[in-house]
């Protein structure tokens, strides 16, 4: 039997271009792209669709919400008892509650002094407060630096603790839930918890217990993150711009309006009889302080957000460190609503509306649809569009939505108005990293679980000193390249060159300067220059 020739394995109409690859692949596009690509990316431009209509109701509503706050000024000191404490002549100090002042830390050299200074600084009742320095960390170096500030604070007369524990399992969780675990917990009544970056103000809890002492139904009060090196780069201000938009309204209205929202994991005081009936810290994701408030508030326990009390932090000014840190926070939360979901449903101590609000509002719009539909339609559907005429996306789809939803996003920042097409493009490249650890979490694969702590630089130490001196723009080189986000950089190039030549040149400029932005990313090179305004 004769050999057959590759070409015959080819229909006739190949025959002639069979040396020509762009020939080849440009027949096979035409002949595909009516029966299959033309009604795929028609449907996947209605999912998307759909998601952004969702998205911007969400948004739309909280915006609604939040201006009634103002405008009515429903501040939590009006919605509940918070009498200032005062000293009982009879009782003495023991009038006051005892809190206990947790510090959980891993290798935090550049941070831990200011941290247990800051905690040690807490202005309270010297017999009524406990300071719990839970170090995990497996620098010996380290640990014997924070065991001496440690011994130097208890010499001061300041009741402190030095803890530590022979591994690393459920990382911050379980050192959390270890440290709950002393004899001298049993003493105390509520716990506040700080991040080893964290400074509160000396009278931080002052402000926050007499919400917990008067209302026995409060289970959590919340405070702000006030961002000391938030002018430190480009990146930390996109940062600042994301969280100053959590905290002014997300925070805000879950408080208001379903005496809900996700504990931050600092700067926040529990109760902690409320912890314990929530069934204590849990290990099983990487967002343990959003799994007990779920957990507390399906017990019917209430949170209060008081954004009115600050504690000052440090934001990643590292691309490697933002990334891992937006893993976490982006794989935790699908992770945790594929765990509960059902739960929750089959919750009965709260109400439906409850329910659907953490489910639907909560959960699904802002940690897997706010992620997903941005990558997949600005950066996958839309572009494709340009390759594909015969599918239109609807004005009010590309253009309309987007800019209400950007604008919404962009008020609880205003002084960072005019970045705000650096933060459109910072976001749609984070968008990538977070839709991906958002289906990681969903489908529970290979990285869900893993945690890698922040990394810390010490930038609140540089920032005390008042006026900052100039700076000249550096860029910062990664270590690896990251061939994501220079595929997706490479296919956004070829779409705003196709716009350009033979499209329409609808979108030929978002789409360069996103390519741009994807290869900065791909590269591993992040500007760090900033404008003084």
């Amino acid at each position: 039997m004769e050999r057959l020739s590759t070409t015959t394995m080819l229909p006739d109409t190949f025959q002639g271009t069979r040396d020509d690859i762009a020939g080849q692949i440009g027949l096979i596009w035409q002949q595909t792209k009516a029966p299959l690509i033309v009604p795929l990316l028609k449907l996947l431009l209605v999912v998307c669709l759909v998601m952004s209509l969702m998205l911007f109701m969400e948004r739309v509503y909280m915006g609604i919400v939040i201006v009634f706050i103002k405008l009515f000024g429903r501040k939590p000191e009006k919605s509940y008892k918070c009498e200032s404490m005062r000293d009982d002549l009879e009782l003495g100090h023991s009038a006051y509650p005892m809190v206990l002042v947790q510090i959980p830390m891993f290798n935090e050299k550049e941070v831990y002094q200011l941290s247990i200074g800051a905690a040690c600084g807490l202005s309270w009742p010297s017999d009524r407060i406990i300071i719990q320095v839970l170090d995990d960390s497996t620098d010996p170096a380290i640990k014997e630096l924070v065991e001496l500030e440690c011994q130097r604070w208890a010499s001061k007369g300041i009741n402190i603790k030095y803890e530590i524990r022979d591994n690393r399992n459920g990382y911050k969780a379980g050192a959390l839930k270890e440290g709950m675990k002393h004899s001298y917990v049993k003493l105390c009544d509520y716990v506040a918890i700080f991040d080893a970056d964290f400074q509160p103000e000396p009278d931080f809890l002052w402000r926050t217990i007499p919400f917990l002492v008067h209302n026995p139904e409060i289970a959590l009060v919340q405070a702000r993150w006030k961002f000391v090196n938030a002018d430190e780069c480009l990146m930390t201000r996109m940062q600042e711009m994301s969280l100053d938009y959590h905290f002014t309204v997300e925070q805000e209205v879950g408080s208001a309006t379903y005496n809900f929202f996700g504990f931050n994991g600092t700067a926040g005081v529990w109760r902690i009889s409320a912890i314990n009936e929530a069934g204590g810290w849990k290990d099983r994701t990487t967002v343990e302080d959003m799994d007990l408030a779920v957990r507390a508030s399906l017990k019917g326990w209430k949170f209060v957000y008081v954004g009115d009390i600050k504690v000052k932090n440090e934001l990643p000014s590292t691309f490697k460190a933002f990334r891992y840190q937006q893993h976490r926070w982006s794989c935790g939360p699908a992770n945790l609503f594929r765990k509960m979901a059902m739960e929750i449903l089959r919750n009965k101590r709260v109400s439906l509306w409850k329910k659907l609000y953490v489910i639907y509002s909560f959960f699904f719009v802002r940690k897997v649809i706010a992620h997903t539909v941005t990558f997949f339609f600005y950066c996958v559907v839309l572009p494709a569009t340009v390759l594909v005429p015969e599918v239109e996306v609807p004005k009010w789809g590309s253009v309309y939505i987007p800019s209400i939803i950007t604008l919404l996003n962009a008020v609880g920042t205003p002084r960072s108005f005019h970045l705000l097409m650096f933060w459109i493009l910072f976001e749609n490249v984070m968008s990538l990293h977070r839709t991906k650890a958002t289906l990681i979490g969903l489908l529970e694969a290979g990285r869900v679980n893993e945690w890698v702590v922040t990394e810390k630089l010490g930038d609140a130490l540089k920032m005390k000193s008042g006026a900052k001196a100039p700076r000249k723009p550096r860029f910062r080189a990664g270590e690896r390249l990251h061939l994501l986000e220079l595929g997706v950089g490479a296919y956004l190039f070829f779409c705003g060159c196709y716009d350009l030549n033979f499209g329409k040149n609808r979108y030929f400029i978002y789409l360069f300067l996103q390519s741009f932005a994807f290869f900065i990313a791909g590269v591993g090179y992040v500007g760090t220059f900033v404008p003084n305004s």
